[in-house]
């Protein structure tokens, strides 16, 4: 029976792939992945020979029957993204979600993530949290911020190099400056740097200091 494997793979450190991730992503017919020079670099670190097929946000839906019929026809397929895991804001859904209309197995491993280490570390209570993802960059954007204003429970968002100052100076308008919060960047990485206070606090010192690397926002909940 041909099945769907959804493999994370590291955020930045290549040291956090698994034993299992490997193994997993040598022993099926084919890997998809977002970017297939991102993704050839990693299977070279680790000696898998497979061949790549490309499945990203721009093209999912056109090759999506195509995925399924190949499922269909007995083949084990695995998918990973250039970082982290399959499905946490990266394309996986539709073919998730497709894979269960048609009765194929899907099997997800666990691994890497960004969102999960910035929380713990993030000294913000954890035990409920709402997953917030990248903020639309337009349509939407205001009301999304709006509602984030009344969250009571602890928010988490990714955002980019060039877009940190201008979130966090939305965020400062919509949330207050006085809120509590927490940004990581570079994860796992040689360079990686978490700093924790009130939002402007934070847009302080990132408007004095680097702004290289993919971020994680952590915020407090609304306790009024």
């Amino acid at each position: 029976m041909s099945k769907l494997y959804l493999v994370p793979t590291p955020i930045g450190n290549l040291s956090d792939m698994t034993y299992r991730s490997v193994e997993t992503l040598k022993s099926v017919d084919q890997i998809l992945c977002e970017d297939t020079r991102t993704s050839g670099k990693l299977l070279k670190h680790y000696g898998i020979d497979k061949p790549l097929r490309s499945y990203h946000q721009h093209n999912e839906h056109k090759i999506l029957d195509s995925i399924i019929d190949q499922l269909n026809s007995g083949s084990n397929l695995a998918l990973i993204t250039d970082a982290g895991t399959p499905g946490i804001s990266d394309p996986a859904f539709l073919l998730i979600r497709r894979c269960i209309q048609e009765d194929i197995a899907v099997e997800t491993l666990p691994g890497a993530t960004a969102f999960v280490p910035a929380l713990i570390n993030s000294g913000l209570p954890s035990e409920k949290f709402v997953f917030e993802g990248f903020l639309p960059h337009k349509k939407g954007r205001q009301s999304r911020l709006k509602s984030m204003a009344e969250e009571k429970n602890t928010m988490i968002l990714y955002e980019s190099t060039h877009r940190i100052l201008k979130c966090l100076k939305q965020l400062i308008e919509y949330l207050g400056a006085e809120r509590k919060a927490s940004v990581s960047r570079e994860i796992t990485k040689m360079h990686e740097e978490t700093v924790r206070g009130s939002l402007e606090e934070i847009l302080h010192h990132f408007e004095n200091n680097t702004t290289k690397g993919e971020f994680v926002i952590v915020i407090e909940g609304n306790s009024k």
